[in-house]
């Protein structure tokens, strides 16, 4: 385990490595699953909480964020039972999957705004996201294919014969308020009445 020293001029030094590190190499430690630890230099105090809560206000501040807000709030929320409280932040695996669902949608979401993908192109991004990690997290989740045959001997339609009913009645909704919609020129007085 690489000890961190930080001196009073806020620089780690890796007493492992030998060398200065950034907070940065030591986020990509722990990425790695390198456990670090963290101590002033002077007094030997723990800072390894300190660092870590450094390292995610740094990630927060890049776009995209890092940690979906519900985990931020219960973090505040504990204080210093922080450990129970991801634990129960993050839930049961379903509740982990519920949160990485909320991070999916919530990036393509950004992409959208951002103009990066348009809006149909992040439905389809998202759906695919959603249902891959679907499958990858259910042993029992049928392929798409096995899916579409059973809706069809139901007699119900599939995901994309869904949407396309949908865009067909956005369609007739829209032609609908066109011919509903009298023109300018039924409203005015002619010219030669007034």
């Amino acid at each position: 385990m690489p000890i961190i020293k930080r001196y009073s001029n806020r620089k780690l030094y890796d007493t492992q490595a030998k060398q200065y590190v950034t907070l940065e190499r030591i986020a990509e430690l722990i990425r790695q699953g390198v456990d670090v630890h963290v101590v002033d230099h002077a007094t030997g105090e723990d800072l390894t909480a300190l660092t870590l809560t450094q390292i995610i206000l740094g990630e927060e501040k890049k776009p995209g964020g890092f940690l979906p807000r519900t985990v931020l709030t219960a973090l505040i929320q504990a204080g210093g039972d922080t450990l129970y409280t991801v634990k129960r932040a993050l839930g049961t695996p379903a509740g982990l999957a519920r949160q990485v669902d909320d991070e999916i949608e919530r990036r393509v979401q950004a992409l959208v705004n951002q103009g990066e993908l348009s809006k149909e192109e992040g439905l389809r991004l998202q759906d695919k996201l959603l249902a891959q990690g679907q499958r990858l997290h259910d042993p029992l989740w049928p392929d798409e294919q096995a899916l579409e045959r059973a809706l069809l001997e139901r007699g119900l339609p599939a995901r994309d014969e869904l949407r396309r009913l949908a865009e067909q009645v956005e369609l007739l909704a829209t032609r609908l308020d066109q011919i509903g919609t009298p023109s300018r020129s039924e409203h005015e007085p002619s010219q030669g009445q007034g």
